[in-house]
This record gives structure tokens, C-alpha cells and sequence, in this order.
């Protein structure tokens, strides 16, 4: 194998880590914060594209890739909550990925396919304000679904601990809302490839009609991402170790239209653009998901 193929295969793995970050991003972020009744189930199926050909350096510069490198990732997921309780709801998160990679100096692209980590919620609603504002915590179980792939993630088991303060008001006259949350992240690996991951984002919508069935939302979201293993090639493509990405940050804003077809089916599309970055693709994204909602009681 080629110096610059094993340099592109480790780039491949940045990428893989970058797209995923973002397909989960996209996840529950809508329901995050805010209570879900007891006996409500929301299922939601999505899909989500990432597109790069430029990336951010170790020193946060945005370059385009060596040798008219592109790459793609086509994610789909789904998505469950359900509410157990007034201050108790369970979710899980299943994500299957398809990624490519290719430059005009390798005769075949990288490509990865499969499964990824399965996650397990239980969050809890610490306190409200006039049941207006909410304050929730949700403690996440990290599952490996493969084995002996780095390019499909840490295949590490891990855990989540994320603070949400959601709330609603009117703005201009418009029925409004917003959500502030942080996640931080840390993979269970031996001491040397531990690694730990600060995940944060903020939102404010707004519903454009009287009937609630348009909707309008901006976000801000980031990743931070570090670890104990520092090891870095140094060619300027800005590869990591063989494992998988371990080291690197990145900001993004979206927007977001969600309609209403029923009181109990919305469609949301969103699309993204990375704004700031270090060691990763300099991205930008598009997804659509389906909010489905079934009262059991």
C-alpha cells in the first residue's frame, strides 16, 4: 500500500467520524428539552447527506484536499422515545451509514458501509418554570453493533450525561421556542485511546402560522473531541492514527422548515454548513426525517 493511500484511508476516517457527528446532530433535536406525555411514542426514520472537498487543518485553515479528494456519506437512522412517565422517557437511536472517498490520484475509492453504535436514553425532567421552561437531564448508553472496524466508529462502549433547558414564547407576534444543550461524552477504551467528547447546540424557532403547521428554525451546534492518543501524521493531508478520529472540533450552522401534515405527522429538512474546524472536512449537509407520534394512552 502507497504512502498516500494510507494517508487518504486515515483522512477517510475523519471524515466517517465528521458525518456521523452530524447525522446525530440532526437526530431527536427536536424533541430534546422539551417533555414527551406519558404514553406518547415518537418514532422518527431519517436520512442524511454530507458532502466535503475541502477540510480544516491542525490549525483550524480551511484547504481543499489533496489531489481533487471528495468525499460523501449517505446516513440513515432511527429513531424511538417514549414516555414512561411526567418526568421519565426512553430513547434509542439505531444508525447505519454509507461513506466514499475518492481522489483523482487512487485508481478506486475508499468506501465504508454498515451499522454504527446503537444508543440507549433514559432522561429525566429535573424542573419547569410556570410549564413554560424546562430543565431535563438524559444519561445515553453507547453500544458498539460491529467489531475490529475503526472506520465505523471507536468501537468502544461508552456513555452520555446532556443537560437541556428548552422554553416557548412569542416573538413579532409568532409562537417561538428555543433549546440550550451540552453533552459531554466519554468512551470506556484502555487508558491510551481513551476518549472524550464535549457536544453542544443551541436553537430558536419559530412556528409561521396560526394553525402550527409551518415552522422555522436556526441552529448553532459544535463537537470537541479529544483524547490521550495524540499521534498526528505530519503530511499537510492532516491524517490521524490508524484507529479512528480522536482529535478534533468543528462548529456548524443550519436551518431548519418542519411541516405539520397531521397533528401526529411533521416532516423536517435541514440542511448545514460547517463554519469553523481542526482536523476534520470542512462539510456541508442536507437531511430530512419524519416525526411520527402514537398515544398509547
Amino acid at each position: 500500500m502507497t504512502k498516500q493511500m494510507t494517508l487518504n484511508k486515515n483522512l477517510f476516517k475523519y471524515l466517517i467520524a465528521a458525518a456521523v457527528l452530524v447525522a446525530a446532530s440532526y437526530q431527536n433535536s427536536y424533541a430534546d428539552g422539551f417533555p414527551v406525555r406519558p404514553g406518547r411514542f415518537i418514532l422518527s426514520p431519517s436520512v442524511s447527506y454530507f458532502f466535503a472537498n475541502k477540510q480544516f487543518d491542525s490549525t483550524s485553515h480551511r484547504r481543499a484536499f489533496d489531489d481533487n479528494g471528495r468525499f460523501h456519506s449517505l446516513s440513515y437512522s432511527l429513531y424511538g422515545e417514549y414516555g414512561i412517565s411526567r418526568k421519565f422517557t426512553l430513547s434509542a437511536l439505531v444508525p447505519y451509514t454509507m461513506n466514499y472517498f475518492k481522489t483523482d490520484a487512487t485508481p478506486a475509492a475508499t468506501t465504508v458501509n454498515g451499522l454504527q453504535d446503537v444508543e440507549i436514553g433514559l432522561k429525566y425532567y429535573l424542573a419547569n418554570i410556570n410549564y413554560k421552561y424546562y430543565f431535563s437531564l438524559k444519561a445515553t448508553g453507547i453500544i458498539p453493533t460491529y467489531r475490529n472496524n475503526a472506520n465505523l466508529g471507536y468501537g468502544q462502549y461508552g456513555a452520555e450525561l446532556k443537560l437541556a433547558f428548552a422554553g416557548s414564547g412569542h416573538l413579532f407576534g409568532k409562537q417561538s421556542f428555543f433549546v440550550l444543550e451540552n453533552g459531554v461524552r466519554d468512551y470506556f477504551g484502555m487508558s491510551e485511546d481513551a476518549v472524550f467528547q464535549d457536544r453542544y447546540g443551541a436553537t430558536y424557532g419559530l412556528t409561521l402560522d396560526k394553525k402550527f403547521k409551518e415552522q422555522l428554525s436556526l441552529s448553532f451546534s459544535g463537537f470537541y473531541t479529544t483524547s490521550t492518543n495524540k499521534l498526528f501524521n505530519n503530511n499537510p493531508i492532516i491524517s490521524a492514527n490508524p484507529n479512528t478520529s480522536r482529535n478534533f472540533a468543528f462548529n456548524q450552522v443550519s436551518l431548519s422548515y418542519g411541516h405539520a401534515f397531521a397533528k401526529n405527522l411533521s416532516l423536517f429538512l435541514t440542511g448545514g454548513t460547517f463554519i469553523t474546524g481542526r482536523n476534520t472536512g470542512a462539510g456541508t449537509s442536507l437531511s430530512a426525517s419524519l416525526n411520527y407520534r402514537i398515544d398509547t394512552r
